[in-house]
């Protein structure tokens, strides 16, 4: 890749003392058969057009798709390697992958909605919140204003291109647009309370128990993310496993929950409710990714059960375990001493809760044995219709499609 230094050589530099100018040639007339353009006339260029397309494969990339075949039936519908068509949605064989496309475009919303007025002014005011609070907020949005980029990276670069049914990538480019409004509504909350956007996107190299869960997300994704792998082998198959467990098992469905239950905790003490609202929002979002995705491993587990083997079935159980104690770190980094109602022990029991959740979800078994939930008041939050909080708090400045002036 060029950049200016390229240009900053002896060849390129001036002379201090420009030498005489030449004395200007003047250009002689070109013959008259060097003046003809050589651009083709209209009508050859229309024949080369027509001669190009009887040339056209119809089906390029398709593989064993021919012409004039049967139209795809739904037993011809795999969830991986699939052969059939990916263009035909319809007929559907994962019907919950389309329902869930259709949930998501249904709890559609976007950051501005969320008025953030009395965030702004609770955070200016030094005696607003506590050092601990701070803390808190800090952590979270360093955490999250990246975690969604590597998310969507893997869901763009990756997984789309590997799962070969068409009704899941519905599904799976709706939560693509979702990653990138949770990622904007982090940016509004970082910008709305003017904190140091360097500091805060930065976090993730710089913090050791946020760099430690984007470091190990970002591992799941080397293999995947080379735009010549390609599945269809056990081991192959095994490595998208991995990854499908890594992302929605684990960074979606673990490293999410200290933080979200952080700042939930806050808004329920009328603290950040600005803030606490989109946490809101994007966990609902993200448990529907979490559930799409414990649905896609076992839907590859049913139709591929020879991948699942029990060598198999305890590393998946290591990579549950990992991310537990990876957020178990993080909620002791992050909450050093109680707030907001919890502690550090009281998420340790939290976590290895989802864990054992997470691993029922999987059909493991579990391992934290007697495991509760300490926060059952984040079910609650969770099951709240967003149309309730919308009308209290939403900003009435925001403009749908309709009233977009679009000059």
């Amino acid at each position: 890749m060029l950049s200016w230094d390229d240009f900053n050589t002896e060849d390129n530099i001036q002379p201090s003392q420009p030498a005489p100018a030449a004395p200007p040639k003047v250009a002689e007339p070109a013959p008259a058969a060097q003046q003809t353009s050589s651009a083709p006339t209209a009508s050859e260029a229309i024949e080369a057009a027509r001669e190009s397309l009887e040339e056209l494969d119809v089906a390029p990339g398709l593989e064993e798709l021919e012409m004039g075949a049967q139209r795809i039936e739904v037993d011809d519908k795999r969830m991986i390697n699939c052969r059939a068509d990916l263009n035909q949605l319809v007929p559907f064989k994962y019907d919950w992958a389309w329902q869930k496309y259709l949930d998501g475009c249904a709890n559609h919303w976007m950051p501005q909605e969320v008025n953030m007025t009395a965030d702004i002014a609770l955070w200016k005011n030094p005696e607003g919140l506590t050092d601990d609070e701070r803390r808190i907020v800090k952590r979270s949005l360093g955490y999250f204003s990246t975690a969604d980029s590597l998310v969507a990276n893997n869901l763009v670069l990756a997984i789309y291109r590997l799962i070969t049914n068409p009704e899941c990538r519905q599904y799976i480019l709706r939560q693509a647009f979702e990653e990138a409004i949770h990622t904007h509504a982090y940016q509004y909350c970082i910008e709305s309370l003017g904190m140091d956007e360097a500091e805060i996107f930065n976090m993730y190299r710089e913090l050791p128990s946020v760099a430690a869960k984007a470091a190990w997300s970002l591992k799941h994704t080397q293999t995947l993310g080379d735009p010549t792998f390609t599945t269809g082998t056990t081991e192959t198959d095994q490595e998208l496993l991995r990854n499908l467990v890594a992302f929605y098992a684990v960074t979606e469905g673990i490293f999410f929950y200290c933080g979200f239950s952080q700042i939930l905790s806050m808004g329920r003490r009328n603290k950040m409710t600005g803030v606490a609202e989109q946490f809101q929002y994007i966990l609902r979002d993200e448990s529907m990714h979490l559930n799409f995705g414990i649905d896609v491993i076992n839907q590859i587990k049913l139709e591929n059960p020879h991948l699942w083997t029990d060598e198999f079935q305890q590393e998946v159980t290591q990579m549950i375990l990992e991310g537990a104690e990876l957020e178990i770190q993080y909620a002791r980094d992050s909450m050093p001493r109680g707030v907001l109602g919890m502690n550090a022990a009281s998420m340790e029991e939290y976590l290895q809760f989802i864990a054992n959740r997470r691993l029922a979800q999987l059909g493991l078994k579990e391992q934290y044995p007697g495991a509760q939930n300490p926060y059952p008041w984040m079910s609650e939050i969770m099951d709240l219709r967003k149309e309730k909080n919308f009308f209290e708090t939403r900003v009435i400045e925001y403009q749908t499609g309709g009233a977009l002036n679009w000059d």
